[in-house]
């Protein structure tokens, strides 16, 4: 028998969350370096320099990668011989170790579990609870695997009840796609095949717990059909050159994971869950020794990169800024903006047009005449920041709110993460605003660019209250232009041309 303590698991639980929060898995930072040496796409290159950049800076100065830190998911593997010291539930430990986390006031987490979901969606405070799996297992250690999910990839999980007789492969190839860039790639794939539809998602979301050996695969060949698919489907799906954060490059997939299990003979269920670039997992063993070790990587087992985009971009004093200036901009242009933004999400969009269809007036300090609105939910300011990392959210959540907005706020444009769908770019044409992208998973090299910040209005929404911030040189791209061309459509087709072509000359 193994004695284990109550606080042990609570404590090691609080550490792999806090590690894993700030430091990126080291296979992780090297499949993404080795896909920034070999890319060609300048945007897609750039991109992956800002995550790479954004890496080093949280690893050195433990804050978040990415200022969305997830929903917390456990997989436990409970040994029968395992007893417990203390009367604490096992579900009740880990929420206690996840609440212990987030509240950590040397480096806070943000909050983004809410609870009554279908209701009134009240954030919980603590990011409590996770969602945990436990299997009771032979032996006498506790084997604990953790990750951080952050909303913006998980949004983007699919499920399918194909049939027996028809291709995984296609239907990957025909889905990545429809999943837009609000997954933040270059990132894994999670594929679970087999079970039922609930058996197949948990098997993804745990295959994303596995470290990135595509290229050991690669090396040696594969031994089962299994293994030939993870291969196809990393092949085919690079192929569809839809890039580092959907700006259309050579790598849009670093690994792909796949488990499996029996299933009915009528049935092929197939989950498919991405991994972005803010990947964040960590695995423990617990044998009644005490609390997990977590040992910090070597800061020089990341890249040393150079990022200056500074002679090729546009200055934007974003004070100044008139409907005039703003037309001038070309799609994919690198824009550094300075000055003053608002900032706001789902549930501040959905209270200011609440007001303005009531008649009344927006709270004071919200004018968006000639101004951008971030889609941001930062991170809480610690110590001497002025603000925690705050990179921005996806931006199609926002498409419903567009139009109205344009039409009656005076708002000249937006900044978010990933491309614009149809309403949304309908919108923005209609009204000769521009939609502008920053680089998910970048959020603290995005904070260091926000000189002061403050709160304006909806307080009572923490991290989605809106802000003012005042930014200097704050890297952005002209994603979407006035007269509505989106680089998230010409960027990926362009090189899912150049690759289909190059493709073809080898095989002659």
């Amino acid at each position: 028998m193994t004695l284990i303590r109550n606080e042990d698991l609570i404590q090691s639980v609080a550490d792999a969350l806090q590690y894993i929060s700030y430091y990126h898995p080291l296979d992780f930072i090297t499949a993404v370096n080795e896909a920034y040496e070999r890319e060609e796409s300048p945007a897609a290159k750039d991109a992956m320099a800002q995550i790479l950049i954004n890496s080093r800076l949280c690893a050195e100065g433990k804050r978040p990668i990415c200022q969305d830190t997830g929903i917390v998911a456990v997989f436990l593997k409970v040994g029968m011989d395992v007893q417990w010291q203390g009367d604490m539930a096992l579900e009740d430990m880990v929420n206690e170790g996840v609440r212990r986390a987030y509240l950590n006031p040397d480096n806070v987490l943000r909050a983004s579990i809410l609870s009554d979901p279908a209701g009134a969606r009240i954030n919980t405070k603590d990011n409590t609870p996770a969602v945990i799996h436990t299997q009771i297992v032979p032996g006498n250690t506790l084997e604990v695997k953790l990750a951080a999910k952050g909303g913006g990839s998980e949004n983007k999980s699919k499920l399918v009840m194909l049939n027996p007789s028809d291709s995984i492969v296609d239907w990957v190839v025909k889905t990545l796609p429809t999943m837009g860039a609000g997954w933040c790639p270059p990132g894994m794939l999670g594929i679970g095949i087999g079970g039922t539809a609930e058996k197949a998602a948990v098997l993804a979301k745990e295959s994303l717990m596995d470290p990135i050996d595509i290229h050991e695969l690669r090396e040696r060949g594969p031994s089962n059909r299994i293994e030939e698919l993870r291969l196809e489907i990393m092949d085919r799906a690079n192929s569809l050159g839809i890039g580092a954060q959907g700006l259309g490059g050579l790598t849009t997939v670093l690994d792909v994971k796949i488990l499996d299990y029996p299933t009915h003979a009528a049935s092929l269920p197939v989950a498919m869950i991405p991994n972005c670039a803010a990947t964040r997992h960590a695995h423990f063993t617990l044998d009644g020794s005490g609390v997990a070790e977590f040992v910090p990587p070597s800061l020089d087992q990341w890249p040393k990169i150079v990022w200056d985009v500074g002679p090729r971009a546009r200055k934007v004093n974003l004070d100044t800024l008139i409907p005039e200036e703003i037309a001038k901009w070309e799609p994919g242009e690198t824009l550094l903006l300075s000055g003053t933004m608002l900032t706001g999400r789902d549930a501040a969009h959905k209270r200011l047009l609440g007001m303005l269809a009531n008649g009344e007036p927006l709270p004071a300090g919200v004018d968006f005449t000639n101004k951008f609105i971030y889609y941001v939910g930062p991170v809480d300011a610690v110590r001497d920041e002025v603000i925690g990392p705050a990179g921005p959210t996806t931006a199609t959540r926002m498409d419903k709110f567009t139009e109205e907005l344009l039409a009656k706020t005076g708002l000249i444009g937006m900044i978010g993460k990933a491309e614009r769908g149809k309403v949304g770019i309908d919108a923005i044409k209609k009204h000769k605003a521009v939609y502008l992208m920053a680089v998910g998973g970048a959020a603290y090299l995005v904070s260091k660019a926000i000189r002061k910040s403050r709160i304006v209005a909806f307080e009572d929404l923490g991290m989605e209250a809106i802000h003012e911030f005042e930014v200097e040189e704050m890297p952005v791209t002209v994603a979407v232009d006035v007269n509505g061309t989106s680089v998230h459509q010409t960027g990926p087709a362009f090189w899912k041309k150049k690759i289909a072509e190059e493709h073809a000359l080898e095989v002659k």
